[in-house]
């Protein structure tokens, strides 16, 4: 068979390489029968539409006559996008790791035609430069050693193969004592960069929301002043940097270095989700006017850009534009100049704008001054901001991947959620509303989601989302319909994702197409949380909202069962910890009541800093709110300050307990 098949994929990044001289195969069933009836190899190319290197490995390798003859007589090319199809990502890229590479993407993998991976790596060059292989000699050499030395094969794919067998067994089981949380936190707190803030002291740097959110709870929960000033540096860096488009709205993926300045500029669904919800915990702990603004801003640029007819939200804005990488996002002086007139020197001089540009002879934008200066000056330069973001709009756009995906549009709808109770926007609580049913109905084939708006079955991680999405939305916006929505969810996960352990596999059991070649079940977070700690989090929360054991001892056999990597490495455990917080350490407001006052005291709680608030209603009985907490229950709060102050400091104490 010889031709491009990727025009007919549902994936805008598969469409992207439609046109390649490449005889690129989506992954599939007809693929992988190809491969062993020709009994060829398997080039595996995993990729994602806003993915910087991607786009650059294509333009050089996939586009280039040479490369595609190669790659078409030597190979059968498949091209996953890892957004779609994170399963068959997260299989291959394991297997890099395992033989040492270091993972990333474009991810480059070469399977036998039982798609058994034997070698692999990220980026190649097209041809040999600065010590790195050329990816035409890959090519050559890779066949060469699959045609000649098939011992050579068989050895590498047999030690994959086991270590793939090894991730895919139960987590190894351990103990996680509630006092044992603050230990723990400790160490997140040792990792973090005392001069810039985030986590690693080091270079790229990631969001890393999950183990700041570790650090907020060690702040609300024991007083640790440690844990929130490292908090609150990370978010100076993250919101005042070049990570933030500060025209706009919204985050850029990572920074390239240790300042903040210089960002990855792809902007991702999921992470300005997750930075809205940690946001909204940190605004409703200090009012800082700072998160006050990005959250405004960050909720704008996503209802703005990435929502889409029906209510759901894209997946991601690419990095690159026609001008190049960041292109769209960065100013000339002169530029700025001819937009602001006599006002450009106020706005050059507040976002480090100048003569010769602070990156490759351009600016990226950042502020560097003190908050309360920030909020001073921000009535001047409101305006300019205006002028400017809409003297960018006439720029060529980065492109949108507007694939609807139910695993991050849960994080969307939750931060909507939170954000939208807390600062008392409708419009963000209605935008999360209209994200949960398009999901709940437009995405549900017979009761069982679907991962993708038009594609296959969902993976764990789109339930375990949309289960914590139901759950904020029945507590901050009330209705049974979405408790019944998230425990349909749970019975779902049980029945078709369960593993041989604990937790679930990322995929159902059902003989899907394609099949990948191991189950995997993750405890570990990633960019994004990991399934199975969000399910944790979920049961601990279902514990406090409903008081029946049986979510305790759910939540509780996770947490032992992702508990045993906690000695060896933490780092990617923060959402298990965060879990164990949520299941010993959250409060539970109960609102009695209906009416005017019962309504007040509900906004209270909804206002109230954290995270870790379970909110409770119960229509009956007079206008009151019994806080409990640590196994104590307060005395029934009329008074709206005394229930504000009774959820207010570290530690919140309980009046009349």
């Amino acid at each position: 068979m010889s031709a491009n098949l990727l025009a007919g994929a549902l994936s805008p990044y598969l469409l992207q390489h439609k046109d390649n001289p490449v005889h690129w195969r989506p992954w599939g069933d007809e693929a992988l029968a190809e491969a062993k009836r020709a009994n060829r190899p398997i080039l595996l190319s995993v990729g994602y539409s806003s993915c910087h290197w991607c786009h650059v490995m294509a333009h050089e390798s996939f586009e280039d006559a040479e490369i595609a003859a190669a790659m078409n007589e030597h190979f059968v090319n498949i091209k996953v996008d890892r957004e779609e199809r994170p399963d068959i990502d997260a299989i291959y890229m394991r297997a890099l790791q395992l033989a040492g590479g270091q993972g990333g993407w474009p991810l480059t993998m070469f399977l036998t035609p039982d798609a058994e991976p034997f070698w692999g790596g990220t980026y190649f060059p097209p041809r040999a430069r600065a010590g790195r292989p050329g990816f035409l000699d890959v090519l050559h050499a890779i066949a060469r050693l699959f045609r000649d030395e098939p011992e050579k094969v068989n050895a590498a794919t047999q030690a994959m193969a086991k270590g793939l067998q090894e991730l895919a067994r139960p987590a190894a089981a351990g103990s996680l004592p509630p006092g044992d949380i603050a230990v723990h936190t400790r160490r997140f707190l040792q990792l973090t960069d005392a001069e810039y803030g985030g986590i690693p002291a080091g270079a790229p740097k990631f969001p890393q929301t999950q183990a700041l959110e570790l650090l907020w709870r060690g702040w609300r929960r024991d007083g640790d002043a440690a844990c929130r000033d490292a908090v609150l540096r990370a978010i100076d860096g993250l919101c005042l940097g070049g990570m933030y488009d500060h025209l706009g709205g919204g985050f850029c993926r990572y920074s390239t270095d240790r300042q903040w300045l210089v960002p990855h500029f792809e902007k991702m669904l999921y992470d300005n989700a997750l930075l809205v919800s940690l946001l909204t915990a940190v605004w409703q702990d200090n009012a800082s006017d700072l998160c006050r603004r990005r959250i405004d801003e960050t909720a704008g640029w996503m209802l703005r850009e990435m929502r889409l007819e029906g209510g759901a939200f894209a997946a991601s804005l690419d990095a690159d534009s026609p001008g190049g990488e960041g292109s769209f996002y960065v100013w000339r002086g002169e530029e700025i100049d001819a937009v602001l007139g006599t006002d450009a020197a106020l706005f050059k001089a507040a976002y480090d704008v100048a003569e010769g540009g602070n990156w490759e002879g351009v600016s990226i934008l950042n502020r560097r001054t003190p908050e309360a200066q920030q909020a001073a000056e921000d009535a001047a330069l409101a305006p300019l901001r205006a002028r400017l973001l809409e003297a960018r709009e006439k720029r060529e756009r980065p492109a949108r991947d507007d694939k609807i995906m139910a695993d991050w549009n849960g994080l969307a709808i939750a931060a909507l959620a939170q954000a939208g109770a807390a600062l008392q926007r409708g419009d963000w609580m209605q935008a999360a509303l209209d994200a949960f049913a398009f999901v709940n109905t437009e995405m549900s084939d017979g009761g069982r989601l679907l991962h993708i708006k038009g594609g296959d079955r969902a993976f764990s991680a789109d339930y375990a989302n949309m289960i914590r999405a139901g759950l904020l939305l029945h507590q901050l916006h009330g209705g049974d319909g979405f408790l019944d929505a998230a425990l349909g969810w749970c019975e779902t996960l049980d029945r078709h994702y369960a593993g041989t352990g604990e937790g679930w596999f990322d995929t159902a059991e059902e003989e899907t197409p394609a099949k990948p070649i191991v189950r995997l079940s993750s405890f570990e977070d990633g960019a994004q949380p990991c399934a199975n700690f969000t399910m944790a989090e979920s049961f601990a929360s279902l514990f406090h909202l409903a008081g029946e054991d049986k979510w305790r001892r759910r939540c509780e056999a996770l947490l032992a069962a992702g508990a045993g990597g906690l000695a060896a490495q933490p780092f990617g455990l923060a959402g298990l910890l965060n879990a164990a917080d949520q299941l010993h350490h959250a409060a539970r407001v109960q609102i009695s009541g209906s009416g005017a006052a019962a309504e007040a005291l509900l906004q209270v709680a909804r206002s109230a800093p954290g995270p870790g608030l379970v909110v409770a209603r119960e229509a009956g009985g007079a206008p009151a709110a019994v806080v409990c907490r640590a196994e104590r229950c307060s005395l029934p709060i009329t008074d709206g300050e005394l229930l504000r102050r009774s959820l207010a400091a570290p530690g919140a104490f309980v009046p009349g307990a």
